[in-house]
């Protein structure tokens, strides 16, 4: 599997040493949006895991245990909705943080409300978005979403902990 992986990406770079060297635009546009997504993301990341992994030490188990752990019930997963507000970064960081919030004692279906939260209540986001379409526009959209998101979160968490599901910890 690694094998593909390194010859998709050496195709990639070929292709693109070929658009450059016939000038064609779309190859030339795709390598200029890849340095670009790759230095925005490298403004981000680095801080963001340094954040995550403070949080790794910083925090005890026990604490993740009780307030986001298995039994911790709707404050749980209000808890998760509260974590994911501030975070910048998207899923790229969401996801790193996940894996910490699981191997810290995590439920589940917590851990798929902080995702899925991390995706539509970010603060930079809704400020965003209420400065375009209006602050009752946001308001609506949490309204309506955010209970979605926490109720399909707490159902498909509770189904896969019924069937006794571990995630892979290998990265």
């Amino acid at each position: 599997m690694r094998s593909k992986k390194i010859w998709a990406i050496i195709l990639y770079v070929v292709l693109l040493g070929i658009s450059l060297a016939t000038g064609f635009k779309p190859g030339i546009q795709t390598g200029k949006n890849l340095v670009n997504f790759a230095s925005q993301m490298m403004m981000v990341l680095p801080f963001a895991f340094i954040l995550i992994g403070l949080f790794e030490v910083w925090v005890p188990r026990q604490t993740i245990e009780k307030h986001l752990g298995i039994g911790s019930g709707i404050k749980g997963h209000l808890w998760a909705v509260i974590l994911s507000a501030p975070m910048v970064g998207g899923l790229y960081v969401a996801f790193p943080m996940a894996y910490t919030l699981y191997k810290k004692g995590a439920g589940l279906g917590v851990i798929f409300t902080f995702l899925g939260a991390s995706s539509l209540c970010r603060i930079p986001m809704l400020i965003f978005e209420a400065s375009f379409l209006g602050v009752p526009f946001s308001l609506a959209r949490l309204a309506v979403s955010l209970p979605l998101v926490i109720g399909s979160s707490a159902v498909l968490g509770r189904i896969l902990q019924k069937k006794g599901y571990q995630p892979k910890m290998d990265l």
